[in-house]
């Protein structure tokens, strides 16, 4: 049966009563067209419309950020904003200590810093809150309200050891949070502090909520700090008492001596730490080699007034042999199978202070001599300053250790985590070498050490990488092509 149909929607009536919807159809049984009506009726009222349009207001978390690949936690070097303040889109809020490097962390949206909830010197795992961000002004009371919940919900598990739960114990230990936090400064200032060799905790600061500024680190310059400020900073004897415990219950520990103290590892070093502990599982190989540079040094004297060092010079003519056997350039990551990089980056150990660092020179076997130096030197100093970004120095698929400039004529160098190979460097000594004829002469020799991955790179392929790497420094006129 053919039936054609036309349709048409009523206009809705909305009353007070329960919402509901109903559908009318009257449709003909004979077989000529017919009006086919169907009818839509919902009674809802309009306020209820309005309602599920408002768009209520929120209040954001400031996630701890992971900086690198093995960033598990981040330490608050310092709050670049206070609470209450403004924020915009983009700007930087909160200094944070990865296990390499200080970096800023901005914010995404507009807002006020409501609450801070991890506060400066503190550590936070990665994804953890360490503040609360609200959108408008009236909840910032909320927020602090809300940050006060999270704090007395999750620090009494960490500071009181008792088993049973008392409700009232969160009160302390909120004052305790709130009340004497560590010396408040801004980075400039703690940078300038390391400098004159100031004590910060002896410096009153005259910024915003007692914030310590350049200036005043600037006016205290000149004085000496006293030895009585110095001893009792507030947080770090629950450190030293806890560690001890853990001293005292574990019997295979040998006990202090007297006068001894515990040092807990900062970041950086919890990150040297955790590497040198990882690489054990690698099975590796060492392969040692002299090197004439007497062609070497004769070049460095020629480049050195260009700005060009020694680092660079090593770097290059490491980059250009990795180029001809890139099997010692290769990576082992999971035990199964390795990979062939297709950069050549060239990983420097620099010794920093408190820890250590190894800033990258991507494609050092492309770059130009004089480039890679100036890179170079911007990287020592972003090491030093702590503001490498996490490409810069955890991107390497080689890595260069030189000792020789403090006399060390040999060292072994320990595998990073994820390379096929590493280079220790010793020093630069005159040595009496015997040539082919047996006639006797006095070369400058360094000796060069290579720690391997047995599993991707072998005997041979070390050795064959070594004689290039050593043609090149003894002609090192293709370094400055």
């Amino acid at each position: 049966m053919a039936v054609s149909s036309s349709s048409f929607l009523s206009t809705t009536s909305l009353t007070n009563s329960k919402s509901t919807i109903s559908f009318a159809s009257s449709v003909s049984p004979t077989p000529i067209p017919s009006l086919r009506r169907v009818i839509f009726r919902s009674s809802v009222p309009s306020s209820s419309h309005r309602r599920s349009m408002t768009v209520r207001s929120k209040i954001r978390e400031i996630f701890m950020p992971a900086l690198s690949s093995t960033m598990t936690e981040g330490k608050i070097v310092s709050w670049i904003k206070t609470e209450g303040e403004k924020l915009s889109k983009g700007e930087s809020v909160v200094v944070v200590e990865s296990d390499k490097a200080d970096m800023d962390v901005e914010t995404f949206y507009d807002g006020y810093l409501a609450a801070i909830v991890v506060g400066e010197g503190e550590t936070a795992p990665v994804g953890a809150a360490i503040g609360l961000l609200a959108e408008t002004e009236a909840e910032i009371e909320e927020a602090k309200t809300k940050a006060a919940s999270k704090s007395s919900s999750s620090t009494p598990q960490a500071v009181v050891p008792s088993p049973p739960p008392v409700t009232s114990s969160p009160a302390p230990v909120t004052a305790v949070s709130d009340g004497p936090r560590k010396t408040v400064a801004t980075p400039y200032a703690k940078k300038l502090a390391k400098q004159h060799k100031v004590n910060i905790e002896s410096i009153s600061g005259t910024g915003p909520f007692g914030r310590i500024t350049a200036a005043d680190v600037e006016a205290a310059a000149g004085i000496a700090p006293s030895k009585s400020s110095v001893a009792p900073p507030p947080p770090p004897p629950p450190q030293p008492t806890a560690t001890t415990a853990k001293a005292t219950t574990t019997t295979n520990l040998p006990p202090l001596l007297p006068d001894s103290s515990i040092v807990p590892f900062t970041t950086m070093q919890s990150a040297v730490s955790k590497n040198m502990i990882e690489s054990l599982s690698v099975p590796t190989f060492r392969v040692g080699y002299p090197v004439n540079t007497d062609a070497l040094d004769a070049l460095y004297e020629k480049v050195k007034p260009k700005g060009v060092t020694m680092t660079a010079l090593l770097a290059k003519a490491a980059g250009m042999a990795l180029a001809q056997h890139p099997v010692v350039n290769a990576s082992c990551k999971d035990g199964k199978s390795f990979s062939y990089n297709a950069n050549i980056n060239v990983a420097v150990a620099v010794a920093i202070n408190g820890g250590l660092i190894t800033p990258v020179l991507q494609d050092a076997d492309k770059l130009d001599l004089y480039l890679l130096s100036q890179k170079w030197k911007e990287m020592v100093g972003k090491a030093r300053s702590k503001t490498l970004q996490p490409h810069e120095y955890n991107s390497g698929t080689f890595t260069l250790s030189n000792l020789g400039m403090f006399g060390v004529d040999r060292f072994d160098a320990i595998l990073p985590p994820g390379q096929g190979a590493i280079m220790a460097v010793g020093a630069s000594k005159p040595t009496v070498v015997a040539d082919k004829d047996g006639f006797f002469s006095v070369k400058n020799q360094m000796l060069v050490n290579v720690t391997a991955d047995h599993r991707i790179v072998y005997g041979a392929d070390l050795a064959a990488f070594l004689q290039t790497f050593a043609k090149i420094i003894e002609n090192p006129d293709s370094l400055t092509l």
